[in-house]
């Protein structure tokens, strides 16, 4: 990284990576605000994304909440994402650079909604399709769980992820703190008509039932995570 030189270089240069407010480090602070904006506030801050899910780099860059970063942040906050959260690309016409987020977006009305992704469907019977898939949520949960499922809330997907945290090639799909693993069947739920898809850093997405959900009739087992892990009764 380009260390400052002199006093008085520009406001988005020369700042290094750990300028700390709060004791966070200003790279997580980045990166949890391009979540929001490209998940889910990319309306409310005045930012045009589109169809496609793609909001072009120097836009992020000159709203008033990314002031003090640089393309340099922005790039290296995406190469060292340890979940593949993010994707940069130049746009195909025009050559600028492009960022979206790889899963996530919750429902945005009254705005174009983000229905292209790059999503790969899941075939029955395919090479990709997995027998089962991994949840993560709370114990707080679990009893609503139990009773209604899993619902994808204001989300446009529920994630799942092919294994646990820890295991060998899972990077995504589960938040390090969940103490709760509901496995899906996979197979039986495509069986039913409820679509799943692939995102580019493979997690497993699905849209559940006409209602949202995925119903427990697809629960295949649930294991609570801490303090040691333990199966859970399904009923």
């Amino acid at each position: 990284m380009d260390s400052a030189k002199g006093g008085g270089g520009s406001g988005k240069r020369g700042r290094g990576r750990r300028g700390h407010r709060g004791g966070e480090d200003r790279d997580v602070r980045l990166s949890k605000s391009m979540s929001y904006a490209l998940r889910h506030g990319a309306s409310q801050m005045g930012l045009q994304m589109g169809t496609d899910g793609f909001l072009f780099v120097e836009d992020l860059l000159a709203h008033p909440q990314f002031h003090s970063y640089s393309l340099e942040d922005v790039e290296r906050v995406v190469a060292t994402n340890d979940k593949q959260r993010f994707k940069l690309c130049t746009h195909p016409e025009d050559g600028r650079l492009q960022i979206r987020a790889n899963q996530g977006h919750s429902v945005q009305k009254s705005y174009n909604m983000v229905v292209d992704l790059e999503l790969k469907p899941v075939m029955a019977g395919s090479p990709d399709c997995p027998a089962e898939a991994v949840h993560g949520s709370y114990l707080r949960n679990w009893s609503s769980i139990q009773q209604q499922g899993l619902s994808r809330m204001k989300r446009t997907h529920i994630h799942l992820a092919q294994g646990l945290p820890g295991e060998d090639g899972i990077i995504s799909g589960m938040r390090k703190d969940c103490d709760l693993a509901v496995f899906i069947d996979v197979p039986k739920a495509l069986a039913d008509g409820i679509k799943f898809f692939w995102s580019e850093n493979d997690v497993l997405l699905t849209e559940g039932d006409a209602e949202g959900k995925i119903q427990p009739k697809y629960f295949s087992r649930a294991l609570r995570l801490r303090p040691s892990r333990s199966i859970l009764p399904l009923q």
